[in-house]
């Protein structure tokens, strides 16, 4: 087993374009706390599936349940699997939740990499997006994990708002190279249904999202930060040499993984695991010693889609060759020759399909296409 996702879905803040709204009273945080880790104890790893590489606390926002909270799950976790000397342990945090002395105690307990939802470094923007921390948070919180002792975080920023000017994003971009942040992953504003967002702009409070000015600040991106020295492994991620997110290249590279708390999904390389989104569904089932979850084992055509999709869009592209041993040597030379319409957007790299940077702009298009 490669990694553990600990999913824990609370938020302080319900911004435009996100669907948290989660109670985040202390009595449903103590029994969500409670039931995760009734979850993990009800856990049977087969023996090979023990060690651990990688685990992320992800979710909301899980930076903001207590040190002692997290020391409860660590505990658990360390009865059930055996964590590796190198492994990698992320918190997502938001910059106003980061302090000295909570830096201090997530140190202590284990935690060597943090990921920050920051978004913006524009003031005009992060109140458009109703977030709760400043633009001189956000960068009073990175100097404070430096401050720490921290070398390995990453920051989220968000490009393709209807009011961020490309000059604006240059800002953004610029700040994170010239403070050297050693990761950054940046994703273009979707706007999900039912969110605030969507409705505002279905009432034309806000402007509609704009796809040519996302593709022009995407592609404005991937330059900037290639002339910086980072790698652009993956569609949404960019990364200084040595500090790619190892948890997240787990689930492009398809290795195993476990999933704890409500909607958390898992991987045993067969099958997906999916657990109940209902924070009240997930603590009582768990309450009678039950798990509420949904599963899906996937058949050789869905297991070669996912890593077409998968594949396609990280540095190292669709390997034809791994095709060929895993799914048979017909089906890597249908792809081949159904990839060579996409010139122009597709290179080829030994023996691997790689995505262009204009073919970026398509990733999702050209895997569709190429699906079985």
């Amino acid at each position: 087993m490669s990694g553990i996702y600990i999913h824990i879905p609370f938020c302080k803040q319900a911004c435009h374009y996100c669907n948290f709204h989660f109670s985040t009273s202390l009595k449903q945080k103590d029994e969500l706390i409670a039931a995760l880790i009734k979850e993990i104890t009800l856990t049977s790893p087969a023996e090979e599936d023990k060690d651990i590489e990688t685990l992320y606390f992800g979710g909301g926002t899980p930076s903001i349940i207590s040190i002692d909270d997290l020391q409860l799950i660590f505990d658990a976790l360390q009865q059930k699997f055996t964590f590796s000397n190198t492994i990698e342990i992320t918190l997502e945090a938001n910059p106003d939740d980061i302090t000295d002395e909570k830096l201090q105690q997530w140190k202590s307990i284990g935690i060597n990499r943090f990921s920050i939802g920051i978004q913006s470094f524009i003031e005009e923007e992060l109140k458009w997006m109703n977030r709760a921390h400043t633009a001189a948070e956000s960068l009073i919180c990175i100097d404070k994990i430096r401050n720490a002792g921290f070398e390995n975080f990453s920051v989220d920023l968000i490009y393709g708002s209807p009011i961020l000017t490309n000059e604006q994003w240059q800002k953004n971009v610029a700040i994170v190279t010239e403070k050297n942040i050693p990761h950054i992953s940046c994703y273009a504003l979707t706007v999900e249904p039912k969110t605030a967002l969507d409705k505002l702009i279905a009432q034309h409070k806000k402007a509609p999202v704009d796809a040519e000015k996302q593709a022009e600040q995407f592609s404005l991106l991937m330059d900037w930060m290639n002339a910086a020295g980072y790698e652009h492994y993956e569609i949404s991620n960019y990364a200084k040499p040595g500090f790619r997110s190892k948890h997240n290249s787990s689930y492009w590279q398809q290795k195993k993984y476990y999933g704890f708390g409500p909607s958390a999904h898992s991987f045993d390389g067969k099958s997906r695991r999916w657990n109940i989104s209902n924070n009240a569904v997930y603590i009582q089932s768990l309450q009678n010693d039950a798990l509420s979850f949904e599963e899906e084992i996937l058949t050789e055509t869905q297991a070669l889609n996912e890593y077409i999709m998968t594949s396609l869009r990280t540095m190292e592209g669709l390997n034809l060759e791994h095709v060929s041993l895993k799914f048979g040597k017909d089906k890597s030379e249908k792809l081949k020759v159904k990839s060579e319409k996409w010139k122009g957007k597709i290179k080829y790299i030994n023996t691997s399909i790689c995505l262009t940077n204009e073919g970026k702009l398509f990733a999702d298009g050209i895997a569709a296409d190429l699906f079985f």
